[in-house]
């Protein structure tokens, strides 16, 4: 039975880590103390849900998250140092810090270490997320217990919608581009400075020339998505946000 376990002080731990090419100690004081931290825990690393959905958007909302008062994002799974260190690169999630709970004693502390001996894991963590206030936690988020691996709450819209109802999230942000090319470079500049995240899609590296036409009707870079919508290139993007 996996219990709420908010109004309670985290667990109380010291965890080995691998940083910095030497084993050093990381304590739940380290984490928590003086500090709002929002924690997400999942099953393992670079699996589906896990590197799809759960860990990109948290990444994606850290600003915003950091706007409304939170210091740091921390993703707690039972997995070793080296794993979560190889995931954290493969995801490019920079604004989040991955802990590596790899005997569960964190997560055994939290009362969510569950079997997953059925699909080969063994002890992991149940999906939840938490917000922590000096070491004390305010609110649990914790998936239903159901077979299999439920996602429905413990994400990070549903926790930033309890920090701040009213909070703004950024529009997604593609951009398509190539190197050494002046107008991506210029592009790159007008987004960074009006505070977009994006992604970047080097045309020859990430996707073809066909697929910049098929998606914009254009062969040219820089090509620029905000929302799902089509902006154009460097004066179009100049032109939308002096619309704004």
């Amino acid at each position: 039975m996996l219990n709420d376990i908010s109004g309670q002080t985290v667990p109380k731990v010291t965890l080995p880590i691998f940083a910095n090419n030497q084993w050093q100690t990381l304590t739940s004081d380290d984490l928590f103390k003086g500090k709002t931290v929002v924690v997400f825990s999942l099953p393992g690393a670079f699996t589906p849900t896990c590197s799809s959905t759960h860990l990109p958007r948290f990444n994606e909302l850290a600003n915003t998250f950091k706007a409304n008062g939170v210091d740091d994002i921390l993703c707690v799974s039972v997995n070793d140092s080296f794993v979560m260190a190889a995931w954290a690169k493969e995801q490019e999630a920079e604004h989040i810090r991955l802990i590596p709970d790899g005997t569960g004693k964190f997560t055994h502390g939290m009362g969510m270490l569950v079997d997953k001996s059925d699909i080969g894991f063994g002890k992991r963590s149940w999906r939840y997320s938490m917000l922590v206030k000096d070491g004390i936690i305010e609110k649990m988020f914790i998936e239903p217990e159901v077979e299999g691996d439920p996602f429905e709450v413990s994400d990070a819209d549903t926790m930033l919608d309890y920090i701040n109802p009213n909070a703004v999230k950024p529009k997604p942000v593609s951009l398509f581009t190539k190197p050494n090319c002046p107008y991506c470079q210029n592009a790159k500049r007008l987004l960074d400075k009006h505070g977009y995240n994006y992604e970047e899609i080097v045309i020859g590296k990430d996707a073809s020339h066909t697929s910049l036409k098929a998606m914009s009707g254009r062969d040219t870079v820089p090509q620029v998505f905000i929302g799902g919508k089509h902006i154009g290139g460097s004066d179009d993007l100049e032109t939308y946000f002096q619309s704004l």
